[in-house]
């Protein structure tokens, strides 16, 4: 078998004395005579390493994977396996996201109206959408009619939807797909305001505009032969996923002293934050840019070693190269060059407050220097709460909240803790935005977040599209509570094997007092007109 292994893989001495005495000159060139056994029967030949053609589709499908849902696959590795299949259905994370909680976060009646926002920010520059106020908040909304502020804010998350679906099955795309990507969430951020302000938007959005020049211009062609993979945009992944990784030491370093005393994990790790957390969307937006640190030979496992396939193109496109055979430098190719090049100027000088910053004793994670945030600082965890707060929201409906025997009924989130029976969520890679954002309201004060009174007062009212952020309604098929509350709880896991949990309960929990005094709609109203929002009505 070794015997006929050999003579099947080298051509016999006679056919080598019939090609030189045909004046062959010599034994056949390494690229050409891959090419031919490329060509040939069986199986296909190993990738060699030094290109990125299966890393460029990799890391485009990982791009679009950054805003898609999973059906029925809550841990990851099963998402991850979509990378390749061209017959995966599926919604899109981020957009996904956007489609289901924009309207009741930042629209026409939401938690904080965009439309308002907008308004303030066009007030501050004297009433004109001019360069300063885009420059401020870059966003395609100041062109469109605000009229429907409902419908603007669906339709950017459909067409985003739409258009990230098509670029993660097909693994196809170009500059024009992905800068419409890049632009539709840039004007989603850019409104967000507090829903929106935290480094993983910045993160996306710095890999989604790296992702813009990782393409070509117009072709849907998954291999197109005369744009290779740019080793600037390659390195600019790298150098994303570098700043990403230091500054997070780095912050660390400097911020917590359990970091120093090694600690931290301590507290940190109470479950597994990449399956359960709600900021899980950040562990897999963070290991995309990494795939950029891969070559086609590390990455080939991932495709089929079907003859015709995409491997087996990148394998004669290597053969043909290591053959000398370059595609000609037309007009188009030499663009192209002129644009990489000054997209990596660009890189470097938007890089210099980044590095200035990292190299800062007082450094500042999670900042943009620039408002298309293309290249930012990264940094998370810097200090480590040791206990868990929550909010938890209650409603009556007694007539007068101070009376001993009112019964106060808790709202549910869909994923923070409440119900001390309900184990945590398993959620990755959605995010809860509402939910996010009450973790933070728990070691702040109401008065730091006049939108959780907000959120009362339309709770109040029972607003549909409100409860939908919620996972339970006590009042659902009743009449609304009159009054509503916000209570302070420390929580903690119960211990396996101990009392609470013989009874079912993940849960700990010990009051700590009122986080907000019992409101009604009627003592609201006067709140809601000085912040110009919209009164809430019963659907």
């Amino acid at each position: 078998m070794l015997a006929a292994g050999r003579d099947m893989a080298a051509p016999s001495a006679a056919l080598r004395q019939r090609r030189a005495a045909a004046g062959g000159g010599g034994p056949e060139p390494p690229g050409r005579a891959a090419a031919a056994a490329a060509a040939g029967g069986g199986l296909v030949p190993p990738v060699t390493p030094g290109t990125f053609w299966l890393t460029r589709i990799v890391l485009l499908r990982a791009v679009a994977l950054l805003y898609r849902e999973c059906p029925g696959a809550p841990a990851g590795q099963r998402c991850f396996s979509f990378l390749l299949s061209p017959g995966s259905r599926g919604k899109v994370v981020a957009f996904l996201v956007a489609y289901h909680q924009n309207k009741q976060l930042i629209g026409e009646k939401g938690l904080l109206p965009c439309k308002l926002y907008l308004q303030s920010v066009k007030k501050y520059f004297k009433g004109k959408i001019n360069l300063d106020a885009l420059s401020y908040a870059p966003t395609i909304i100041w062109f469109l009619d605000w009229s429907d502020m409902d419908s603007i804010l669906d339709n950017i998350s459909v067409v985003g939807l739409a258009t990230s679906a098509f670029v993660l099955v097909t693994g196809c795309a170009n500059m024009v797909l992905m800068a419409v990507l890049w632009v539709l969430y840039l004007s989603l951020v850019n409104v967000g305001q507090i829903w929106y302000s935290f480094g993983w938007e910045s993160q996306l959005l710095e890999t989604g505009f790296l992702a813009i020049f990782l393409c070509p211009l117009w072709t849907l062609s998954r291999l197109p032969r005369s744009t290779p993979p740019s080793s600037i945009v390659i390195w600019g992944f790298r150098w994303l996923i570098f700043r990403i990784m230091l500054g997070a030491g780095l912050i660390k370093i400097r911020g917590d002293r359990c970091w120093r005393e090694l600690t931290c994990m301590d507290y940190h790790y109470e479950v597994l934050l990449i399956i359960s957390g709600n900021l899980s969307f950040l562990n897999w937006l963070t290991i995309v840019p990494s795939i950029a640190c891969f070559d086609d030979l590390s990455l080939g496992f991932l495709f089929s070693s079907r003859r015709g396939g995409v491997k087996d193109r990148v394998v004669q496109m290597q053969a043909r190269q290591a053959a000398g055979e370059q595609p000609p430098l037309g007009y188009g190719r030499c663009i192209r060059q002129v644009v990489n090049i000054s997209f990596g100027l660009l890189i470097a000088y938007l890089s210099v407050p980044v590095v200035l910053n990292l190299l800062s004793s007082r450094q500042v994670m999670n900042t943009s220097f620039n408002p298309l945030r293309i290249v930012n600082s990264y940094g998370a965890f810097g200090s480590i709460t040791k206990e868990r707060t929550e909010v938890i929201l209650q409603g009556t409906s007694s007539p007068d909240p101070n009376d001993p025997a009112a019964v106060w009924e808790e709202y549910d989130f869909k994923c923070k803790p409440g119900d001390l029976k309900r184990r945590p969520c398993f959620i990755t890679p959605y995010h809860y935005r509402l939910d996010w954002l009450m973790w933070f309201a728990a070691f702040q004060t109401y008065e730091q977040n006049e939108w959780i009174i907000h959120l009362a007062g339309k709770l109040l009212a029972q607003e549909e599209e409100t409860l939908s952020l919620m996972a339970t309604n006590p009042f659902a098929g009743r009449a609304p509570p009159r009054w509503i509350r916000g209570e302070h709880f420390k929580y903690k896991f119960s211990r396996p094997g101990g009392t609470h949990a013989g009874e079912g309960k993940w849960w700990i929990r010990k009051r700590i007092g009122a986080y907000f005094p019992p409101v009604n709609l009627q003592g609201l109203k006067k709140f809601y007109e000085d912040r110009s929002w919209p009164y809430p009505v019963r659907d």
